[in-house]
């Protein structure tokens, strides 16, 4: 077996950091009670100031002031170690938090899909970096021994032949042993571990806690320590709280993405997709906005997922200014990528229609987007109808007398022709224009120009709306192709019902 470990040494600050609007600018975390305060953690602006970590809050404000200080929050480092865990799941099904400050994944059955190791890591590397986690990877036959590598480097790697030997060359005090043991060894001479592994088990088990014996043989692969498997749960939650009251929706963008990129990365995890999320805007004193974001196709695309939100928080009314931010996704339902052609020839800004729909969307709103769908009627007004579903009905429509006239003599020739059959070999076209007017109006006749028609369109007696129309492709004095008629059998007046392009 291989068992990559991911070690997070700086996690609860790049928690607060990929949040954070302003990441380069000096920022340490305290903690501690209120009567000594000390600081948790700092980040590279802090240190150049001459903070670091441990130092007492008085101190610090003495040495220099400039820099912001967050509380340290556990319970939300933990949160997202639970969040790595669950993209770590979408490259192995055996997936591990217990070890301390770090994630560990059994990758021996995962290099035949990923790659080879270098490949892979390189993998791991590059996404971890897109969500904002420093940290180490190392590989090793198993987990114990992969977080041991993680203590003293960077990029390490063990096989089963050269595990004791590379074990063997770590310091003592840098094995991650109880503070206590690895003081009692230093003080007996020992700083290496390959010192440690040449001492009788006897004297080892009278001298230090029994611990310490299992430890050895399970770094050194001679027994098994069971760890319990991650599984992802089967709902997404995720909080941001501001550092200040937040009035514009712009200003939510940036937190915006960053619970959206968690989503993405969470439904990668577990090969899942969400249909349905919401949006919780935290308010002081007064209930929460919530903000629905609903897709007609389960989609797991950060991009996407923040296009959609976007558009969704713009069109929302915020009543009062925000204090966090939180997304909540319970529906979680499969997710099955769009069938591409194997030699896909569109253009890299082209935008898939479900992804352009879900956009149009959340821009416009719901009601402004809709599908149509044939009736069987030849009034242009009534030959479709709005459809709310996703699905869409193909009516045929009836066969139905029409009339063709010419437009310099009175003759006439009645044709019952079906939509796409042959006249004498020549189809009969069939204009219609691309934008028809929702309620058609009155057109001056004077500088019109009839470029074809008519056709004769008679229907509706059935429902009191009767309909005896000749229709013209017809071009105004400014140049606009139209679509207009004027009742059956006369040149007068007119009335337009659409536009051509």
């Amino acid at each position: 077996m291989h068992w990559a470990c991911l070690l997070l040494p700086q996690l609860a600050l790049d928690g607060v950091l990929r949040r954070h609007p302003s990441p380069h600018e000096p920022l340490a975390l305290l903690t501690g009670p209120a009567q000594r305060r000390v600081l948790h953690a700092v980040n590279p602006a802090a240190k150049t100031l001459g903070l670091r970590a441990g130092m007492g809050w008085a101190a610090a404000q003495a040495l220099c002031s400039g820099f912001t200080t967050v509380e340290h929050d556990p319970e939300a480092t933990e949160r997202l170690r639970r969040l790595l865990a669950a993209w770590a799941y979408g490259f192995s099904s055996q997936v591990s938090t217990d070890l301390p400050h770090a994630v560990v994944l059994e990758v021996g059955g995962s290099l035949k899909l990923f790659g080879p190791w270098p490949r892979f890591e390189a993998r791991l590397r590059e996404e971890l970096q897109a969500l904002g986690i420093r940290h180490r990877i190392t590989l090793a036959p198993n987990p114990q021994a992969a977080r041991l590598l993680g203590n003293v480097g960077d990029g390490l790697a063990l096989d089963d032949d050269d595990l004791v030997t590379g074990l063997g060359r770590i310091p003592v005090d840098r094995a991650g042993l109880p503070s206590e043991v690895a003081t009692a060894l230093s003080r007996m001479g020992l700083r290496r571990l390959q010192q440690v592994f040449a001492l009788p088990r006897d004297g080892l088990a009278r001298r230090f806690p029994r611990d310490l014996l299992s430890w050895l043989d399970t770094v050194r692969g001679l027994q098994e320590a069971p760890l319990r498997h991650y599984r992802p749960p089967d709902r997404f939650d995720s909080r941001i709280e501001l550092e200040h009251e937040v009035e514009s929706s712009q200003a939510l963008l940036f937190p915006l993405r960053r619970l959206t990129a968690d989503l993405a990365a969470f439904l990668a995890g577990r090969d899942g997709g969400v249909q349905r999320f919401v949006l919780r805007l935290e308010h002081d004193r007064r209930t929460d906005t919530e903000v629905v974001v609903g897709l007609l196709a389960p989609e797991r695309e950060a991009s996407v997922l923040f296009e959609l939100a976007r558009g969704r928080l713009e069109q929302a009314r915020v009543p009062a200014p925000v204090r966090g931010l939180r997304l909540l996704a319970r529906e979680l339902p499969s997710f099955v990528p769009a069938r591409r052609d194997l030699f896909d020839l569109r253009p890299q800004q082209a935008v898939p229609w479900l992804q352009l729909r879900e956009r149009l969307r959340a821009r416009l709103g719901d009601d402004a987007v809709h599908g149509l769908a044939v009736q069987a009627d030849h009034r242009p007004e009534h030959a479709w109808r709005r459809l709310d579903r996703d699905d869409a009905l193909t009516i045929k429509p009836p066969v139905s007398r029409r009339v063709r006239t010419s437009a310099v003599s009175s003759s006439v020739e009645v044709i019952t022709p079906l939509p796409g059959e042959l006249d004498n070999g020549i189809p009969i076209p069939r204009l219609r224009p691309g934008w028809l007017l929702s309620e058609p109006h009155p057109l001056p006749d004077h500088g019109l120009r009839l470029l074809a028609g008519p056709e004769r369109i008679e229907s509706g007696w059935w429902d009191d709306g009767d309909a005896r129309r000749d229709y013209y492709l017809i071009e105004t004095g400014t140049g606009q192709r139209g679509w207009a008629w004027c009742p059956a059998g006369t040149h007068g007046p007119w009335t337009l019902h659409g536009w051509f392009a």
